[in-house]
């Protein structure tokens, strides 16, 4: 897995999130839990209890993408799954305490991406390696996965989001951004936004958060079964807001 778009607006932002996994491992609900003093919404993973994506009552929105900077070795087992670790950074304070201190050996390589308190930033984990950057929220952004689309894959597919952007002629909504992980195309079915390799890996859900003010709206789309569900959360602290 993965594709993801990130969207600032006037008052919030635009998460949107397809993933790519085996058929077997979809969700069909938003999950609503407590961890320590924080709230979470976010879709469980049927097969490790992670989670993919998730947004929480104090402010913070992360997800994650399989892979680093190029396809690895994949060479289980594996101490923690990287689904689980996305769920333990909700225990920390803020990005910097989490990246400082959390054991990231035995993880298998990821991108972790976090947007909090006007700040987007990307921690890449290459299995030996963290590296963290700190992006302007106030500018578009685009990521897939690298264990399933190479670096010419992934720059045709960015051109496409980018192609999509300029055509705009308002801020985009919504609803127009789900469109475009539903029908986002390079011409090849394998590697579409909504893409299927014979059935062994597919997209298999899309799950979006809208951020306005201090509200965090979660909706998230079963591809396969065709359910939705959409939960939403107040948030202590307001959202990433273009100024």
């Amino acid at each position: 897995m993965c594709t993801v778009t990130f969207i600032p607006t006037t008052s919030g932002f635009i998460l949107t999130h397809n993933r790519d996994e085996a058929p077997n491992r979809s969700p069909q609900h938003i999950s609503r839990e407590r961890t320590g003093s924080d709230t979470l919404l976010f879709p469980r993973d049927t097969k490790a209890g992670g989670a993919w994506i998730a947004a929480a009552k104090s402010g913070k929105t992360a997800c994650l993408l399989n892979g680093a900077f190029v396809k690895h070795d994949h060479t289980p087992p594996y101490r923690r799954s990287r689904g689980l670790m996305l769920l333990d950074f909700f225990e920390q304070e803020n990005a910097d305490s989490f990246f400082a201190r959390y054991d990231l050996d035995g993880i298998e390589p990821f991108t972790f991406l976090l947007f909090e308190n006007d700040a987007v930033t990307e921690l890449r984990w290459d299995g030996s390696q963290r590296y963290i950057k700190y992006l302007p929220p106030e500018q578009a952004h685009f990521w897939c996965s690298s264990t399933l689309y190479p670096p010419e894959m992934q720059a045709k597919r960015e051109q496409i989001f980018r192609n999509w952007l300029s055509q705009q002629a308002s801020a985009p909504i919504a609803p127009s951004l789900l469109d475009l992980h539903l029908t986002g195309s390079v011409g090849d079915p394998e590697n579409d936004f909504v893409m299927n390799r014979s059935d062994r890996v597919r997209t298999v859900s899309i799950t979006q958060v809208v951020g306005t003010k201090k509200i965090l709206r979660m909706r998230y789309f079963d591809l396969l079964e065709g359910h939705s569900d959409v939960r939403q959360i107040i948030a202590r602290k307001r959202q990433i807001a273009m100024t």
